[in-house]
């Protein structure tokens, strides 16, 4: 599918008018030249973008010379000395635009430290002076932008305190519930019930044995046995046995 139509109306986005600006004046300066080599004409052109930077091309000996021919062509013999006039004041008035526009290049090139070499002790010291004012509204814009963004971060961190607090609330109260589920039993309380202990007096009484007698023994141990042993034992059994 082809590009649909461009409507011709201003750009509001800033960074596309820029972009769009950047690329259609380079497209119509390369247009400009291939018209000159191609055709062999004289093409003067003259862009002043919105922020007031200026771009030309001439393909003649000088953009002056093309200007005057073209005041010349446009406004005849008759008026070729009001045109001329006309022509010296707009020459000037690009000639202060111009240095205008390279002296805002100096400065700029100075802010960013380079071309240092030709000025002198004042200059250096008037582009110190402004470096510093500009570094001081950097760091306040700097602090206030990170205060803001701490009192977001505190308001924050509150509203976190209060959604946990809340939470551990409701973590109480249904550890709670649980609890009391666990203590009740079905569809009754559960009663806890408690073993009577053995009393040690009355009808009960230990039986008195022998601590050396064995109940049992192993076969492997039985010839490890001493004629003591099985003498208390065989005293023993038939005692029992009565």
């Amino acid at each position: 599918m082809g590009r649909g139509r461009v409507e011709l109306k201003r750009i509001e986005n800033k960074i596309n008018r820029q972009v769009t600006f950047a690329k259609r004046r380079n497209g119509l300066l390369k247009k400009a030249y291939e018209l000159s080599v191609l055709c062999d004409a004289e093409v003067a052109l003259i862009i002043f973008s919105n922020r007031g930077k200026l771009y030309e091309f001439c393909s003649g000996p000088s953009m002056v010379k093309t200007l005057e021919r073209y005041e010349k062509c446009s406004y005849g013999g008759v008026q070729a000395a009001k045109p001329s006039k006309e022509l010296e004041n707009n020459y000037r008035e690009y000639l202060k635009l111009k240095s205008k526009y390279e002296a805002l290049q100096r400065t700029q090139r100075n802010l960013l430290g380079e071309d240092l070499g030709p000025l002198n002790l004042r200059e250096l010291d008037q582009l110190e002076r402004h470096l510093e004012a500009s570094l001081k509204q950097i760091r306040s814009s700097k602090t206030q932008s990170m205060l803001d963004q701490l009192t977001d971060l505190q308001s924050k961190e509150q509203a976190l305190i209060e959604a946990n607090k809340a939470l551990r609330a409701d973590l109480e109260q249904i550890s709670k519930e649980n609890h009391l589920r666990q203590s009740w039993g079905g569809n009754g309380q559960s009663i806890p019930f408690n073993h009577p202990h053995v009393q040690s007096q009355g009808f009960f009484q230990p039986l008195g044995c022998n601590p050396t007698m064995q109940a049992g023994y192993n076969l492997e141990d039985s010839d490890q046995l001493t004629p003591t042993t099985h003498a208390q034992v065989s005293g023993f059994i038939p005692g029992w046995m009565l």
